[in-house]
C-alpha cells in the first residue's frame, strides 16, 4: 500500500513537473494574443491595471515575474493561483484560454514599452547625479533598471506619494510609506531610514501632492529612460549607513529589547534577560497578534528583532519584515528556486541574519542572498554550492564584523562539507573552510582511501563567535555514508566535531571530535554555548550522542564529559579527551541496539543557558535504536545512507522518556525534568530573567514552566505542531514572546 501511494504521488509530481517545464504552444500566435487580451480585460485588468502596468496588483508588463517566469510556471500560477497572495485560481479557464493569457502577457514585454528616443549618454550623467541616491540607496523609489516602460514610470512618479508624519514632540518625518493599516505606519524618510509609528500617538499625518522626486524637463526624462534601456538589472545595490552595526551585535546584552541574531547573541546562549513576564503573571499571557507565513513547508525559523522590526523566514524562499508590535507586514520577499533537486530533504529555512541595513538568508538551491532591510529589495545573490549535488542552505547565517558566515546542509548526500565567509556589502566570497580535509591537509589520513570525497560533514546549524578571542566556533554533522562506517574506516575528521576558526582567514585553530567514525546519524550540529566562569573561557555543548561536554574554548581541551541520557556507545574518555568507544557499538549488518536512539539524546533546536545559576534548559529524548548497516552505493545528488533496513522499520527498544530538562552545567547533573507525551526534539526552549522557561511539544502546545522546578505555569494550544524555537523581545517597554506553529507566527504578551 505504501509503495502504491508513493508511486501515485510520484506520478502527480511528475505531471506537475512536466507542466512547469512545458513551452507555450501558442507562442507568437497573433490570434492567441488577441484572445488573451480579451480574457485579460475580463478577468485581470481590475487588479493588474491597463496594459498590465500594475495597480492593486503587480505590473505584469515588465517581463519579470516573482513567482516563476517560465511558460509553464505562468500557466500554473494562473490556473492554481498563488498561495499567500490575493492572486486567485482561475481553474475554470481551459488550457487553451490559459495559454492565450500567457501569450498575451509575453507580448506585453515587447509592445508596451514606450518609444525612447532620448540621449543615453546624457541620461547616464543625469541618472548618476540626480537619481541613483533615491532609487538605489535611500530606497525611496524602485530600481529603475527593473522597469520595462521606463518613460511612463518616470513620468508617473512625478505625481507623488509623499507623506509627512508629525510626532507628539513636533518632529516631522517626510518620506514614502512602506506599509500602513488603521493603527500603524511604516515609512522610509528622506535620509533612507525606516520608521515605525503608532498612528494613534502621532500629532498629525498628512499626504502631500508634491512628489519627493524633483521636477525634470521632458527631455531629461527621455534621456534617463534611454540610458536605462542600455543597462541590465542591477546585480549589487548599495544601502545607506546605519541600521544594525556589528558593535551592537557584539554588545547585545546592552539592549535586551532586541533579538539580534538567531541565538539572540553571538555566544549561543538563547536566553532573554527581559523580566516583565514572570512566574507571577505568566498565567495571564495572551496572543497579541498572529501573522500568516504563506507558502508550503515546515516553519522552523527564529525571528530577529531590531528596533521594533521583526525579520523572519517562512517556508524556503520567503522572507518578510513585520512590525513587531502588531505583526503588520512591512515588506515581503519571495524567491523561486532556480533549480530543484528532486531528492532534496529538509525543505526548511531556520532564519535570517541582519547587519547594517541588510538582511541575509540562504536558499534550498544553495544561494546566499542579501536584501535591503528597509524595503526588501534584492541587493545581491551569491551561489554557494550546487544543489544538484545535494547542497542546500537551511539555517540562518551569522554576521561577524563585515562578513556573513554561512554553512551548508546536505550531509545525507555524500557532499564535501564546507563553511564560507562572504563580504556583506558585495557578496564576494572571502574564504572557504572544508570540513572534509583533502590530500595533504590535516585530517585527511582519518579517511579510508578516497572516501573523503564523499565524506559529507554538513555545517547546517548557526555557529557562535567570541569577539575577545576573535574565534568562530562551528559544529559539523555526520560522515557519509551515514550508517555504514566500513567504507570510510578512520575517525573521519572533522565530522561530528566542533571546529574553532580564525574568522579573518578561515584557518583552523583547533577542533574537538565528539563521535569518531559515527554510524548512528549523531550529527554534532547542536548549539555551542560560550560561557566565562571561574576565570576560564568555556564552551558548553549537549551533543546528540547523549553526552554533555565542557571544553576549554581557548585550546579545545576537554574538561568534562557527562552523559545526560542513557549511553552505551562509550566506556570513558582518555587523558587526551578522546572517547574510548565501546566495542561492538557501531552499526552492523546484523543490527546492534545502542543508546541513544537515531534521533539522538537532543537535537538542533535551541537550548537556553541561564548565566545566573549555570542551568541549561533543553529538550531530551532517552531511548535506543537498532542500528543496521548495509551497502552504500554513491550517486551524485541522491541520499547516501548505507543502512541495512529502511529507516521507518528501525525499532526503538527499551524504556523511552522525553521532555524538557534543566541541567547544572557545573556538575553535569539533571536538576529537574518535565515529561512530554511525544518526543519534541524539533521544538526549542527559551529561558528568561522572569524565572520562566518557555518550551513546546510536537502536538502543538506552547508551555511556560517555572525555571526553578519545572512546574507548569501556563499553556497555549496552537492547533498545529510547533517545530521552532521561541524568542523574546520588547517594544515601547512591553515584553513579547514569539514562536511559530505550522504556517502561523504567534506573538504573546500580557494584557493591557
Amino acid at each position: 500500500m505504501r509503495r502504491l501511494l508513493l508511486l501515485f504521488l510520484g506520478a502527480v509530481l511528475q505531471a506537475q513537473h512536466s507542466v512547469e517545464n512545458e513551452k507555450n504552444p501558442m507562442a507568437g500566435n497573433a490570434a492567441a494574443v488577441a484572445a488573451g487580451k480579451r480574457l485579460y480585460s475580463q478577468a485581470c485588468v481590475s487588479c493588474h491595471g491597463a496594459e498590465a502596468r500594475g495597480d492593486r496588483a503587480p505590473a505584469l508588463a515588465t517581463g519579470n515575474f516573482t513567482h516563476g517566469a517560465a511558460d509553464g510556471e505562468l500557466f500554473l500560477n494562473i490556473r492554481n493561483g498563488i498561495k499567500g497572495t490575493q492572486m486567485p485560481a482561475f481553474s475554470s479557464f481551459t488550457s487553451d484560454q490559459t495559454w492565450q493569457l500567457v501569450t498575451y502577457l509575453r507580448s506585453l514585454a515587447g509592445t508596451v514599452k514606450a518609444k525612447v528616443d532620448g540621449d543615453a549618454v546624457a541620461g547616464k550623467t543625469t541618472y548618476e547625479l540626480e537619481c541613483v541616491s533615491c532609487h538605489q540607496v535611500k530606497g525611496l523609489g524602485p530600481d529603475l533598471s527593473r522597469i520595462t516602460n521606463l518613460e511612463f514610470a518616470l513620468a508617473k512618479r512625478q505625481k507623488g506619494n509623499t507623506i509627512v508624519a508629525t510626532t507628539a514632540d513636533g518632529h516631522e518625518y517626510r518620506g514614502v510609506r512602506r506599509s500602513e493599516d488603521v493603527f500603524s505606519l511604516a515609512m522610509v524618510d528622506t535620509d533612507g531610514q525606516l520608521h515605525l509609528f503608532d498612528k494613534t500617538k502621532l500629532k498629525a499625518l498628512r499626504a502631500e501632492e508634491k512628489s519627493l522626486m524633483p521636477e525634470f524637463p521632458a527631455a531629461s526624462i527621455r534621456n534617463v529612460a534611454a540610458y536605462l534601456t542600455t543597462v541590465k538589472a542591477t546585480t549589487v545595490r548599495d544601502v545607506p549607513a546605519g541600521g544594525l552595526s556589528f558593535d551592537r551585535i557584539r554588545n547585545s546584552e546592552a539592549e535586551p529589547q532586541n533579538w539580534l541574531t538567531y541565538w539572540g547573541d553571538l555566544k549561543g546562549q538563547h536566553f532573554s534577560t527581559l523580566k516583565q513576564i514572570d512566574t507571577g503573571n505568566v498565567g495571564q499571557l495572551q496572543a497579541r497578534w498572529a501573522a500568516q507565513l504563506p507558502g508550503d513547508g515546515i516553519v522552523e525559523a527564529v525571528p530577529v528583532v531590531v528596533d521594533g522590526v521583526m525579520y523572519t523566514a517562512g517556508p524556503p524562499g520567503e522572507v518578510m519584515a513585520l512590525d513587531a508590535r502588531t505583526g503588520r507586514p512591512i515588506w515581503r520577499y519571495q524567491r523561486k528556486q532556480k533549480v530543484t533537486n528532486p531528492y532534496t530533504s529538509n525543505r526548511v529555512n531556520r532564519g535570517v541574519a541582519v547587519l547594517g541595513n541588510r538582511v541575509f538568508f540562504g536558499t534550498l538551491d544553495a544561494a546566499l542572498i542579501a536584501l535591503d532591510a528597509r524595503t526588501g529589495a534584492l541587493l545581491w545573490e551569491s551561489q554557494v554550492g550546487d544543489t544538484m549535488q545535494g547542497y542546500t542552505i537551511t539555517s540562518a547565517p551569522l554576521a561577524v564584523k563585515n562578513m556573513v558566515i554561512t554553512g551548508v546542509a546536505g550531509g545525507e548526500f555524500g557532499i564535501r562539507g564546507f563553511l564560507d565567509a562572504y563580504d556583506a556589502a558585495t557578496g564576494k566570497r572571502l574564504w572557504r573552510f572544508y570540513t572534509i580535509p583533502g590530500p595533504g591537509e590535516f585530517g585527511n589520513d582519518t579517511w579510508l582511501g578516497d572516501s573523503w570525497k564523499r565524506g559529507s560533514g554538513g555545517t547546517w546549524l548557526t555557529g557562535s563567535y567570541d569577539a575577545e578571542l576573535n574565534t568562530l566556533y562551528w559544529t559539523v554533522g555526520n560522515p557519509g555514508p551515514d550508517i555504514n562506517g566500513d567504507v570510510r574506516k578512520g575517525d573521519n575528521l572533522f565530522t561530528c566535531s566542533v571546529v574553532a576558526l580564525d574568522p579573518d582567514t578561515g584557518k583552523r585553530k583547533w577542533h574537538y571530535q565528539f563521535t569518531p567514525n559515527d554510524t548512528h546519524d549523531w550529527d554534532s550540529t547542536e548549539d555551542v554555548i560560550l560561557v566565562d566562569r571561574d576565570s576560564r573561557k568555556l564552551l558548553l555543548h549537549a551533543d546528540r550522542n547523549g553526552v554533555f561536554y565542557t571544553i576549554d574554548r581557548t585550546n579545545g581541551k576537554l574538561i568534562a564529559a557527562t552523559p545526560y541520557v542513557k549511553t552505551t556507545w562509550v566506556d570513558r574518555w582518555d587523558e587526551n579527551g578522546r572517547p574510548v568507544v565501546k566495542a561492538g557499538s557501531g552499526a552492523t549488518t546484523a543490527g546492534v541496539t545502542v543508546y541513544p536512539s537515531l534521533g539522538g539524546g537532543t537535537n538542533f533546536q535551541a537550548p537556553s543557558y541561564d548565566a545566573r545559576n549555570g542551568l541549561m534548559y533543553f529538550a531530551f529524548h532517552d531511548s535506543s535504536s537498532v542500528y543496521t548497516s548495509g551497502p552504500a552505493a554513491y550517486e551524485s545528488g541522491k541520499e547516501y545512507w548505507g543502512w541495512g533496513k529502511n529507516l521507518f522499520e528501525i525499532p526503538q527498544t527499551g524504556e523511552e522518556t522525553q521532555g524538557i530538562a534543566a541541567l547544572d552545567t557545573m556538575t553535569g547533573k539533571i536538576q529537574w525534568r518535565f515529561p512530554l507525551t511525544y518526543a519534541s526534539l524539533a521544538s526549542g526552549v527559551l529561558g528568561t530573567s522572569g524565572g520562566v522557561v518557555f518550551a513546546a511539544s510536537s502536538e502543538g502546545l506552547f508551555i511556560a514552566l517555572e525555571a526553578k522546578s519545572g512546574k507548569p505555569l501556563w499553556k497555549f494550544n496552537a492547533g498545529a505542531p510547533i517545530l521552532s524555537s521561541p524568542m523574546s523581545y520588547a517594544v515601547d517597554g512591553k515584553q513579547f514572546v514569539a514562536v511559530s506553529s505550522a504556517g502561523v507566527l504567534y506573538s504573546f504578551t500580557l494584557p493591557e
